[in-house]
């Protein structure tokens, strides 16, 4: 069966497409997490976070992949900041976060990794008819209900994410319609490639990461 497809390209100076964070030390995988893209797809509808069942059906419907045109470099930064007793933070759970503890003259510490220069083509589809539908997602992405970013807010893409519409009846077959050849990531349900297990889903009631599927790597030709 033919499908249509939505064809992203997500490039910029930076990028982080995340991974699974240990302590306070954020990694970047080479290709975008089902999780990102929802939240990508999401903040262009207008989407907002308490909007946790909205979120979740998206990602539940999303069926993509993705080839890397040019690998990026990992570039790190660190994070080094002074905290004193009565300074705030601002987060996403409704109250401002403070530090705890008497070590005052040690400095709060971040390590944040990102992909410079780095050039991803994706393509999705959903996986029924429900709303919203791809044309409403099209929409969206031309003009969105906010601005975007791809992984963390300073990164902001080069261009215009939204490259076209395609047709094909898989995911590698609508990677190979993109004209583009590298590293490329697709569902395990078609098969051949590299299989492996990759935690990249997010249970959007609570907020947390959790559960993986499995995922054929290979390359586009």
């Amino acid at each position: 069966m033919m499908h249509r497809w939505l064809h992203l390209r997500l490039t910029a100076p930076l990028l982080a497409f995340g991974g699974v964070a240990v302590d306070q030390v954020g990694p970047t995988r080479d290709f975008p997490s089902a999780s990102a893209l929802t939240g990508l797809l999401a903040n262009a509808l207008g989407l907002r976070r308490e909007d946790w069942q909205a979120h979740q059906t998206l990602q539940d419907r999303l069926i993509f992949g993705a080839v890397n045109a040019r690998q990026g470099r990992r570039l790190t930064d660190n994070q080094n900041a002074k905290l004193e007793a009565n300074d705030r933070g601002w987060t996403t759970w409704g109250s401002p976060d403070q530090r705890a503890g008497a070590s005052y003259d040690s400095p709060h510490r971040r390590r944040r990794d990102y992909l410079a220069d780095h050039d991803c083509h994706v393509v999705l589809r959903l996986a029924d008819d429900a709303a919203p539908d791809l044309d409403h997602l099209a929409a969206a992405l031309d003009r969105p209900a906010r601005p975007l970013f791809l992984g963390r807010k300073p990164c902001l893409p080069s261009g215009p994410l939204l490259q076209g519409l395609l047709t094909a009846d898989t995911v590698r077959a609508a990677l190979t319609a993109t004209g583009q050849t590298g590293d490329a990531l697709w569902p395990a349900e078609e098969g051949s490639g590299t299989m492996t297990e990759l935690a990249d889903l997010r249970i959007w009631r609570n907020g947390y990461h959790a559960g993986s599927r499995r995922v054929g790597l290979g390359r586009t030709t």
